[in-house]
């Protein structure tokens, strides 16, 4: 509670009392009783509600948050300046003030029925540049220019939420949209739309002593009609994303067995020429070795000699060879100098004959 407010509470209780002085002073004059002490009473209160009601109405307190209009019945009719925060003083009884808060302000319009400042449906119908027809819904964010206050009072006195930001806002936003494709004000030119809003909004109500602190966009609705056919349209295309979606898929499966194969192949390949290559070190490897037993048989013609008999078995003593065949191998003689005999063909088997 400021000190206006308990001067005015302190002087209507002086008013009060003095009223009853005076009852009680009539009374007592009634009966005949001695009044010399109230009559001074009464003229002491008095003075005192009066002095008191004259300060009430001198002294004005403006909060933080506001600025004080100072009426009054000199000319021009109105102080050029507003009165700022504080404990102010104006000519009792001849100047009033009229408070205007200048924090921030919402107004806010929505097809929601307990949303906005009107109670029902508030949305804004506007129409696009293709015809079709949406319904916006919005709230501005805005305050009283502190430096203004005074032309506020002039041009709408209190009126102005209703009579200036209501019809201005819903103005702009149809001539905003009207300038839009319906595609564009719910996609790709939403952000565009809010940007001219706002700034056709700010300039108006600066004119008008306002100042443009935000505008929100809150929703965008569409008629029965167009939302019916948007759904369909969303459904094809869904329906074509998943067509396109099912023929990527076998693309990847086509492509997934073609590398499949391919890499099938290549292993093949590999594999091959691995083999190919193994043989030719192989080949190379037994050539270079019988270019090797070829150097040491030429050198030493009794070294295969040996290489047969060392592969023989050990408990081999006697061999067994066809009277008609040569040696395989020319063996060395058991003792030197000695000639063996050369065996006779063996006589062949006479058939027999059975009485």
């Amino acid at each position: 509670m400021n000190v206006a407010s308990v001067i005015q509470i302190v002087a209507s209780f002086s008013w009060l009392l003095f009223v009853g002085v005076i009852v009680i002073a009539v009374l007592r004059a009634s009966r005949r009783q001695p009044v010399r002490g109230l009559t001074t009473a009464i003229l002491v209160i008095g003075v005192l509600a009066l002095l008191l009601s004259t300060a009430s109405a001198g002294l004005v307190f403006i909060s933080p948050q506001e600025r004080g209009v100072v009426i009054t019945a000199m000319a021009p009719g109105y102080r050029q300046q507003a009165l700022q925060p504080g404990l102010r003083w104006v000519i009792p009884f001849v100047e009033n003030v009229i408070t205007y808060p200048i924090s921030k302000q919402t107004y806010t319009m929505s097809i929601a029925q307990a949303e906005g400042q009107v109670q029902g449906d508030d949305s804004i119908a506007a129409r696009t540049s293709d015809g079709q027809e949406i319904f916006v819904d919005a709230t501005v964010l805005y305050a009283i220019d502190p430096e203004k206050v005074v032309q506020v009072h002039i041009n709408w006195q209190n009126r102005y939420t209703d009579d200036l930001v209501r019809p201005l806002a819903r103005g702009v936003i149809r001539d905003a949209v009207s300038q839009f494709r319906v595609e564009e004000v719910v996609t790709s030119q939403r952000f565009e739309l809010v940007r001219q809003i706002s700034e056709a909004m700010a300039a108006k109500m600066t004119e008008n002593g306002l100042l443009m602190v935000d505008f929100i966009l809150r929703n965008i609705t569409f008629s029965p009609e167009y939302a019916a056919s948007v759904e369909q349209k969303q459904i094809a295309e869904q329906q074509a994303q998943q067509a396109k979606f099912v023929v990527e898929s076998k693309k990847q499966e086509a492509e997934q067995a073609r590398q499949s194969a391919q890499g099938q192949a290549d292993a093949a390949v590999i594999r091959a020429r691995g083999d190919a290559d193994a043989r030719l070190i192989q080949a190379d490897a037994e050539a270079k070795a019988l270019q090797l037993i070829a150097g040491a048989l030429q050198d030493n013609p009794e070294l295969i000699t040996y290489q047969y008999v060392t592969k023989l078995a050990p408990g081999v003593q006697v061999m067994l060879v066809p009277n008609n065949t040569p040696y395989l191998l020319p063996l060395p003689t058991l003792e030197p100098n000695v000639t063996l005999p050369t065996p006779s063909p063996s006589p062949s088997p006479q058939p027999t004959t059975t009485p």
